[in-house]
């Protein structure tokens, strides 16, 4: 019974599961009001679930919304939708919402949606100070409370009649940024404000300006007076006073100073003006600048000045500013439209000025110590003024130029580069130097006593004729050396070795070996070496030619090798000729003599060999000779025969070979007693 029972329920349960079968058809998200909303209206996010089902059962929904990939709302409900209130909506809530439905396992997702928060709150902006005085800085901090960073804030300074400052901080962390303005000249009352921004999908987003914060600022001192006495009509020789001042409210650390251009003429401090007298040039005519400063505080005033010229500045004439030595140089200094100055004629020198006459006029013999600068000066009523620079060349003629090798030897090797150098010992620079190859102009050069010379184009025929002229602003003209004649010196080229005999050589003979070369100039270095396990100079030897001979006498077995030679010349380039093998051989009549040695050898060896044949045969007959002739000894072969095993056999193979020596000896013994009888 119980077990029927059971079956039926769990049919019963399967039936009931199979009636639960869903599917998502569509998962939503939508916002209200709209997907753009204003900041600070109300704001909600919908997320609807479209789910087909067999019948009508309950189904239970996991909410899930998200912004930008953030979860912000989660929720759990019998109903198909579920709401994310948002009472005030931010710049902060702009970004992009989507959510997700979880059921009995089987999981839905929404399209993205973008939902734009549009304006941003107004910043508040807040300054340290109320007062400042010129000179400080004005402590600023602008925020945007309920904004989420990066932002961008702005602050601006906003002067009467002026544009504003303004400052851009960016803020990658946090919603506030602070700020430093300076407390200028000019500055008085000073109004501040700030703004923020943001970026958005469509670009850039600003809040309002922020509350107006106003700064008052106090001054310390007043802008300095610059007055000149006299005030006007100035003339070269016046006596000119400048006075500078100002009113402080306190005067430690006041400083004033007076300039002209970039000049400081004057300057005094913890003082309220400043004095300054000069006698008057026409160079004092400018702009003149008092600055009075004080910490960071610097105020400044201008005036123009302008000096009248009394007398204009003295020129001076030269008879000849170029011009040989010992010749006459008159200098003349002159004023136009002008008399009454005292002159005075002066050389200029690194260690100052040398007077040379208090005249107008000045006449010399020159030499080249008299090269340089001159100047003549006027002076009127304490006013000098002085001309422009005269220069003055003196010239002392060049001597016969030198043209040498640099190297120094007259030489050049073919292909090498030849540098020549012309020189002159006497002559006033700057002196031009001409080189010639032949009668050809190679090269100009102007320098002060030398000039090099690079010939790059040396050929196997060139013979050298150079030569080079020398010349400066001298009268006398054109020096010209003595002609240069440089050899060329051809390298060596394929040095090669031979002998005669060749190859093989007796013990004994001579072998003369010649080293040759193809081309190469003269004298030309050879040497002989002998190639071991280092190498062996055997002979050198220098020629004037092409080729040389080297004889060797009496060959020994020993000089058996591999040779080669060297040759070389001027131009220090070893050549090196391929080895040659010599082996030293045996002489002829030496080889007679090891051959007839060598047959006597084995003649003797084979007669040798020939005796002991016959002797061996000789001793196999002995045995029975002595058998058939008992009358040559009876005793002895009796003793023999008697000689017999002890079993009573006869046996006589060997025992009679152990005796034999003895019996054969015995019977030599017998024959030489039968023929001394």
């Amino acid at each position: 019974m119980y077990l029927a029972l059971l079956v039926i329920f769990l049919q019963c349960s399967e039936l009931y599961a199979q009636g639960k079968v869903f599917t998502f058809n569509k998962v939503e998200i939508r916002v209200q009001p709209s997907v753009k909303v204003k900041n600070g209206a109300p704001m909600s996010i919908i997320c609807h679930a479209d789910i087909s089902k067999t019948n009508d059962f309950q189904l239970k929904h996991n909410f899930t919304i998200f912004k930008n990939g953030k979860l912000v709302f989660m929720t759990i409900s019998h109903k198909e939708d579920a709401r994310y209130e948002i009472p005030v909506a931010r710049s902060s809530d702009t970004g992009d919402y989507e959510c997700t439905v979880t059921a009995d396992g089987k999981k839905g997702f929404s399209n993205s949606i973008y939902v734009w928060v549009a304006g941003m709150t107004k910043p508040i902006l807040t300054a340290d100070k109320k007062e400042v005085s010129e000179g400080e800085v004005v402590k600023l901090r602008c925020e945007l409370p309920e904004e989420v960073p990066p932002l961008e804030f702005f602050f601006r300074k906003i002067k009467t009649n002026s544009a504003p400052k303004e400052k851009r901080v960016p803020e990658q962390n946090q919603n506030f940024s602070e700020v430093e303005f300076p407390v200028e000249e000019g500055d008085n009352i000073l109004q501040f404000d700030c703004f923020g921004k943001r970026q958005v999908r469509s670009g850039w987003e600003s809040s309002q300006h922020s509350n107006s914060t106003l700064v008052t600022v106090k001054e310390p001192f007043i802008k300095p007076t610059l007055i000149t006495r006299p005030s006007g009509n100035i003339t070269e020789g016046d006596q000119i006073e400048f006075e500078c001042s100002t009113e402080v409210a306190q005067m430690r650390g006041i400083e004033i100073i007076l300039q002209k251009n970039r000049t400081i003429l004057n300057s005094v401090r913890n003082e309220k003006s400043l004095k300054y007298s000069t006698v008057a040039i026409q160079e004092d005519s400018g702009e003149y600048l008092c600055k009075v400063e004080q910490g960071a505080v610097s105020k400044a005033t201008k005036l123009n000045v302008f000096v009248s010229e009394l007398f204009p500045k003295p020129t001076l004439s030269a008879s000849m500013t170029k011009l040989d030595e010992s010749k006459d140089l008159r200098l003349s200094c002159n004023i136009n439209d002008f008399q009454g100055a005292n002159f005075s004629i002066v050389r200029k020198s690194s260690t100052g000025d040398i007077l040379l006459k208090n005249s107008r006029v000045l006449v010399i013999k020159v030499n080249v110590n008299d090269t340089g600068s001159y100047t003549c000066k006027a002076e009127v009523k304490g006013i000098v003024k002085e001309s422009k620079r005269v220069r003055i060349n003196v010239y002392a003629p060049v001597s016969k130029p030198t043209l040498s090798v640099v190297s120094g030897s007259p030489e050049v090797i073919l292909g090498k580069p030849l540098q020549l150098i012309c020189h002159s010992v006497m002559g006033t620079p700057p002196i031009t130097f001409t080189f010639y190859k032949g009668n050809e102009i190679k090269k100009n050069v102007t320098n002060n006593t030398y000039a090099v010379f690079l010939d790059e184009d040396i050929g196997l025929n060139d013979n050298g004729a150079y030569k080079c002229d020398a010349r400066n602003n001298h009268s006398s003209g054109v020096k010209t050396s003595n002609i240069l004649n440089v050899t060329v010196i051809v390298p060596i080229k394929g040095a090669s070795l031979g002998s005669v005999p060749y190859g093989e050589v007796e013990v004994g003979s001579d072998t003369a070996f010649l080293c040759s070369v193809k081309e190469g100039s003269w004298p030309i270095d050879f040497k002989f070496f002998k190639k071991t396990d280092h190498e062996v100079l055997l002979h050198e030897v220098r020629e004037y030619s092409d080729r040389t001979i080297w004889h060797k006498k009496t060959m020994k077995r020993k000089d058996t090798g591999t040779y080669y030679c060297m040759a070389s010349n001027r131009a220090s380039v070893d050549v090196r000729s391929r080895p040659i093998t010599i082996s030293v051989i045996l002489a002829t009549w030496q080889k007679g003599i090891i051959a007839a040695f060598v047959l006597t050898a084995i003649a003797g060896v084979g007669a040798l060999a020939l005796w002991w044949f016959l002797r061996k045969k000789k001793k196999a007959k002995g045995p029975s000779m002595e058998m058939s002739g008992s009358a040559l000894a009876p005793n002895l072969t009796n003793e023999k025969l008697t000689r017999q095993p002890s079993d009573g056999n006869y046996y006589s193979g060997s025992g009679y070979i152990e005796d034999n020596e003895n019996h054969m000896k015995s019977t030599d013994e017998s024959k030489e007693n039968i023929w001394a009888s």
